[in-house]
């Protein structure tokens, strides 16, 4: 299997290959590159491989702007020290996303089920477009759970649990329907992305999940006030422009 490994830190880039070498005797790295440029300039040559393992923070910018820039077919596993970026992730051509400091177990796992997946493909020159395709489907729960903070703890937590994310004194927060309230790293614009249509934008302030309304009333100037079933001190208002949409997501959803 060809490799290119695109990570800025030389000592993380030669662990990665030496791991991946362990994993798979097999394994052959064609190039360590260390910046979006650098790597911009190696990928215009279309050289023939058949796996990226990529840092996303490099020295001259993130290393979407790679994928942005080139039309990259070939599969990308993400190694990075930082969580925010795991919708930028999928949306490009990631397929897996590993959280630094990673071990070998699961690198071999991602690296596993690449292989697997790969084998669903019956062409003898398997076409890569449609590899990610069927890898992001398999991979499509990757959306169905966020990482939340509570004092020194990391918790992961099901979207099916949480009622409603908000933002208060410029920070996210999500209530479960349990009542635990938790700091969330992600802004109300990503997270929608992430959960839509399950969760609505109510207005700039609040995001919502339908099994949580129960229901809601006309309130002045063509606007929406919506009630939850859970108690929530916080008025949620759906503004004008958005109660057609609101409607049709309660009725659809």
């Amino acid at each position: 299997m060809k490799v290119v490994i695109i990570e800025d830190e030389k000592i993380t880039a030669k662990d990665l290959a030496n791991t991946l070498v362990q994993i798979d005797p097999d394994v052959e790295v064609l190039a360590f590159l260390s910046s979006v440029e650098e790597a911009i300039d190696y990928f215009s040559a279309k050289p023939q491989l058949d796996l990226i393992l990529s840092d996303i923070e490099l020295g001259d910018g993130l290393s979407f702007e790679i994928f942005e820039t080139l039309a990259i077919q070939t599969p990308v596993i993400f190694c990075t020290a930082y969580d925010k970026y795991s919708l930028e992730a999928f949306q490009s051509v990631g397929i897996d996303y590993i959280l630094k400091p990673f071990g070998k177990a699961a690198l071999e796992k991602t690296l596993v089920k690449f292989q697997n997946l790969k084998k669903q493909l019956s062409a003898p020159a398997p076409d890569l477009s449609a590899l990610l395709s069927i890898l992001k489907n398999q991979m499509s729960g990757a959306s169905s759970s966020i990482v939340v903070y509570q004092g020194d703890k990391i918790i992961p937590i099901n979207s099916a649990d949480i009622a409603v994310f908000w933002i208060e004194e410029e920070y996210t927060f999500a209530l479960t329907f349990d009542q635990k309230k938790y700091l969330v790293e992600y802004n109300l614009e990503t997270l929608e992305k992430k959960f839509f249509p399950t969760f609505f934008r109510a207005n700039r302030q609040f995001l919502i999940q339908r099994k949580a309304v129960k229901d809601a009333a006309r309130f002045f100037n063509r606007k929406i006030v919506v009630h939850l079933t859970i108690p929530f001190k916080e008025q949620i208002i759906v503004g004008k422009l958005k109660t057609a949409a609101f409607v049709n997501w309660l009725s659809e959803y």
